[in-house]
């Protein structure tokens, strides 16, 4: 069913236009159910290593196909990719560092991590990162996440953020306004008949990378149970 959404999206980035969508909204409709259990299937997998996405339902993860283009240049009505971002307290919306499906001819990806975090937030997981740099650095470098997640994903600043010092050994970690990491899929991906196992052991690998973000991400909003002291990879 994922190529058939490829197939979609590939029509669809060639002719976004209302007119030719609504002539295939049924066609959409019928692809946005598939995905909906696609990202449910993915849900209760995630949850048997990750308890805390337990619950979760798909309808709440999944991203609009509108785009919004009050105050946009692109003007073109239509997202060409599907996308589902898998977090407790929210799905889609919550700040919590989780798991993100992108479905896009030619640029899919497994995905994970904080992306544009606020402000305050963000300063916040710069600050634990600094406090626990050896913990962070041996999660990124850990052999079994590095083979999957080479590096951070996401813009950076030009200088080491004020507060910290500017010569720190691992600046240019501090200087990521996002904490993600990604790892590009071919389309060819999804016509593999194990494709989901594989994308699972892809995400598991995530695990600590989000326990990580995410213990500072319920201090700051009060969600959590942070009694304990930051935990330390084992």
């Amino acid at each position: 069913m994922v190529n058939q959404i490829l197939v979609f999206l590939k029509e669809l980035e060639q002719n976004n236009n209302r007119v030719w969508f609504q002539d295939n909204k049924a066609r959409y409709e019928v692809l946005r159910k598939a995905h909906t259990e696609i990202v449910q299937q993915l849900i209760n997998r995630i949850s048997l290593f990750d308890a805390e996405i337990a619950g979760l339902e798909a309808k709440d993860c999944l991203f609009r196909i509108y785009r919004d283009i009050r105050f946009s240049p692109n003007k073109l009505p239509y997202k060409t990719h599907f996308g589902a971002y898998i977090a407790a307290q929210g799905g889609r919306n919550s700040e919590r560092s989780g798991y993100y499906l992108h479905i896009e001819p030619g640029n899919c990806l497994l995905s994970g991590g904080l992306w544009m975090p606020q402000p305050k937030l963000l300063k916040r997981v710069r600050q634990d990162i600094y406090d626990h740099i050896d913990e962070f650095v041996s999660i990124l470098e850990a052999p079994s996440f590095k083979a999957v997640f080479s590096e951070l994903d996401g813009e950076t600043l030009k200088r080491v953020p004020a507060g910290f010092p500017p010569d720190f050994e691992y600046g240019e970690i501090l200087r990521h306004k996002d904490f993600c990491v990604s790892h590009i899929k071919p389309d060819s991906f999804f016509s593999e008949k194990n494709w989901m196992d594989r994308a699972v052991a892809c995400f598991e690998k995530l695990l600590p990378f989000n326990r990580f973000l995410n213990y500072t991400v319920d201090e700051y909003t009060g969600k959590g149970n942070n009694s304990s002291p930051h935990p330390q990879q084992n």
